[in-house]
């Protein structure tokens, strides 16, 4: 069963339906379009985050950044 949704549009959102409409679409296939594949997009976004945190670190080089970083600033002191 579809919903009806409304919207408040503004002046840029009119330029984008604008847009989106220029090739004879109705506004309501461009938004429905665009609602999905934002929705798509942040799915794809959350599915890369999640395989990068799970990706692994290797091991540990035996530097210690943040002690290099703070031994170079003694000297501008």
């Amino acid at each position: 069963m579809a919903e009806t949704i409304t919207i408040r549009s503004d002046s840029e959102t009119e330029h984008a339906l604008d847009v989106l409409t220029h090739d004879g679409s109705s506004r309501s296939a461009a938004i429905r379009q665009a609602v999905l594949e934002a929705a798509l997009r942040k799915e794809r976004a959350a599915a890369m985050r999640r395989a990068v945190l799970r990706m692994p670190l290797g091991e540990p080089d035996g530097i210690d950044i943040a002690a290099e970083i703070a031994h170079s600033r003694e000297d501008e002191r």
